[in-house]
């Protein structure tokens, strides 16, 4: 077992720049999954309280990391990220950098430091720390999961789907660390295999004797003793419940306030993983003031521990969406197997199709499709996408006069739609139709988080990265770019 601590200097100009979060909209009530598994499961029900996010079958840690990474960055970026970091137990590729997708969804410039973490849901907590304690240059971390438990577990009603992302850097910094410290043991209280879903997890009341109360608590102190605080100056106490109420009883033991623990956001979204610390930090730093101390806790083969402390900042900066409001309820469990994979439905003859993904294609068109990239003519203005060497302006038709032109931030609205429920889609029917971005240009695109009641002409619409398609038989995963309408909180 090996423990470090850190003492950040008391007066630094780094810490975290911003925070950004992403939910998918989909929200699976937990009784219909209790109600599912009642006849071999009954004691189910005792937690099958509220409802628990789900990715949309186009959805995985790659794009909920993109989407989180986006808020983040927001429109007024950074003149540079140095480093990417992605950390998910969850990713898509074993052999392929996922972080590389996802800073090139983020339109990040080819210079950045990508790399993908896991191991241990500590990767995010992990990743976060080691970015404060640098010494210079802007890391963005981005933690997402995208979990799959077996049916009628405990951990299927308890996990979620989500991301959360933090600008870690130089300049005005709504927190900074004030000292952290960390232990590494091989405690096993769950485990997956490599290419299993699924956790194999161990008795709750050796997790909690043996793991929780023993490693935890010197964890926290010694961070605490490196920020020089007491227990009873924490403010907030931030802590994914790995077992219920198990966040209050090490406050308690710890002799945190009561009122300063937070809850782990069980009936709104559910446990999401690595995601989970950054999640409940972007929660409290979009609620806390200047002044107030924060202490963020991930206990899994071993413990990290943060003690932050807010910066006047924080009250300047802009409110935070509602990330946690916006979701729309599911009932249907099925759809969620589906989903997962974990249902296989009978889509007849229209899903048998091979998708082989040309490599080399798929490279030359990458600004194309990961950027969503395409050209503003130099002489006239027009955009359009794709690029061409010919300008679609038939008043100018310039040739070889176009520059590179992003989308994937640009007000749009829908101009035509239609819905097919013919061709093959994972959750029909299909809907796209024509879209007319804020600079013009119009483009055939896909609708998602969406039913065909919704659609009508002039609709806001916003882009999001997701799923293209899939090749099965290959195991690879296309992505492209998406619409969805602006959906206000509680729509």
């Amino acid at each position: 077992m090996s423990e470090r601590s850190h003492k950040a200097p008391q007066e630094t100009r780094r810490g975290i720049l911003s925070i950004g979060a992403y939910v998918p909209r989909l929200r699976l009530d937990r009784r219909a999954v209790a109600d599912a598994h009642r006849w071999m499961a009954p004691g189910l029900k005792a937690l099958a309280q509220g409802a628990r996010a789900i990715a949309h079958w186009d959805e995985d840690a790659v794009t909920m990391a993109v989407e989180a990474g986006r808020a983040a960055l927001g429109k007024d970026r950074p003149a540079k990220v140095d480093t990417l970091v992605l950390a998910s137990t969850s990713l898509p590729f074993a052999d392929r950098l996922n972080a590389a997708i996802v800073g090139a969804a983020l339109g990040l410039d080819a210079a950045v430091g990508a790399h993908d973490t896991g191991g241990s849901l500590r990767a995010g907590s992990t990743a976060l720390m080691a970015a404060l304690q640098a010494g210079a240059g802007n890391a963005l971390i981005v933690a997402s999961d995208r979990r799959i438990p077996p049916p009628a577990s405990t951990a299927e009603l308890r996990f979620g789907d989500g991301a959360a992302a933090l600008l870690v850097g130089e300049g005005r910094p709504i927190a900074v660390l004030l000292g952290a410290a960390s232990t590494t043991a091989d405690f096993v209280d769950h485990f997956r295999e490599s290419d299993r879903h699924g956790d194999y997890r161990w008795e709750e009341r050796w997790i909690r004797d043996e793991g929780l109360s023993k490693l935890v608590p010197p964890v926290v102190r010694r961070a605490l003793g490196t920020a020089g605080i007491e227990a009873g100056e924490i403010d907030h106490f931030v802590m994914p419940d790995t077992l219920p109420r198990s966040a209050a009883l090490l406050a308690k033991k710890l002799g945190i306030r009561p009122e300063a623990v937070h809850g782990a956001l069980h009936e709104e979204c559910g446990d999401t993983g690595t995601a989970h610390p950054l999640l409940m930090l972007a929660r409290v730093l979009a609620q806390a003031g200047p002044g107030e101390r924060i202490v963020v806790a991930q206990f899994s083969s071993g413990c990290d521990v943060l003690v932050l402390e807010t910066r006047p900042e924080i009250a300047s900066r802009p409110p935070e969406p509602d990330w946690l409001g916006g979701g729309r309820a599911e009932s249907q469990y099925l759809k969620y197997l589906s989903f997962t994979g974990q249902l296989q439905p009978d889509w007849g003859m229209r899903a048998e199709m091979d998708n082989k993904t040309a490599l080399s294609a798929a490279w030359r068109a990458a600004a194309m499709t990961n950027r969503f990239e395409g050209g503003r003519c130099g002489q006239c203005g027009t955009t359009q996408f794709p690029a061409g060497r010919i300008c679609v302006n038939p008043a100018c038709g310039a040739t070889d006069t176009q520059t590179p032109h992003r989308f994937a931030d640009e007000p749009v609205r829908i101009r035509s739609y239609t819905c097919d429920w013919l061709s093959y889609r994972p959750c029909p029917p299909f809907m796209f139709g024509h879209v007319e971005f804020e600079s013009r240009a119009r483009v055939l695109m896909e609708f998602v988080d969406c039913d065909p009641g919704e659609l009508a002409v002039g609709l806001p619409l916003e882009t999001v990265f997701r799923i293209k398609d899939f090749d099965a038989a290959r195991g690879y995963r296309r992505y492209f770019w998406k619409v969805r309408p602006q959906h206000k909180a509680g729509e």
